[in-house]
């Protein structure tokens, strides 16, 4: 997971946030996996202006292109128009958009989503804390369940469970999920803390 860079889209600033999944070269041999999500992010608005998903896992292929219009609160995909609520989220903007909120123990965030042509209230479950020693380091992190709908980062199936660091940067080090083929857990090795050019 990473944001290259800050660009220009259809006249607006957005970050550019990339979220990559890639089967090792063994596994590969069994069933590949490359995935590959897009989300531009308006750097003010914090909502998403674009989205797109390439997933290549197995035989399965899918990908979508998604533009949203945040004054019209609407959304295209390819010949459809679908309304969609003020300042929705697409599911990859929609967990940076939650880094940067409030997080209590025990409550849950709603963040208006929409994914795969249908709206729906992303709820994400505060459950606890604990620490974690990855390869990056270890962590005082806040554990939370984001509870998904639909195919997303992942063509996931069942659980998605997050750590995230107990700070205001609130970085994701370890998440664990059910997917298709089983269950995967993705541990953060290194990180590069980036900062905003005025």
């Amino acid at each position: 997971m990473s944001v290259p860079e800050i660009m220009d889209y259809k006249g607006k600033k957005c970050f550019k946030i990339v979220s990559t999944a890639e089967s090792s070269k063994f596994f590969s041999t069994f069933f590949k996996v490359q995935d590959r999500v897009e989300s531009y992010m308006d750097t003010g608005g914090l909502y998403t202006l674009h989205f797109e998903k390439h997933l290549k896992e197995g035989k399965f292929r899918a990908n979508r292109f998604v533009d949203f219009d945040q004054e019209k609160h609407i959304a295209v995909e390819g010949n459809d128009t679908m309304q969609v609520p003020h300042f929705v989220q697409d599911v990859l903007s929609a967990f940076y958009y939650i880094r940067t909120q409030n997080l209590e123990i025990g409550k849950s965030l709603f963040v208006d989503n929409h994914t795969d042509k249908k709206n729906y209230p992303l709820e994400v479950k505060v459950l606890r804390k604990e620490k974690i020693e990855v390869e990056a380091g270890t962590f005082e992190c806040l554990v939370v369940e984001p509870i998904l709908q639909s195919s997303a980062i992942f063509k996931q199936e069942g659980s998605l469970t997050v750590w995230l660091t107990n700070d205001h940067i609130k970085m994701p080090v370890l998440m664990k999920s059910k997917v298709v083929i089983g269950s995967i857990a993705t541990e953060l090795k290194e990180y590069h803390l980036g900062r905003i050019e005025e």
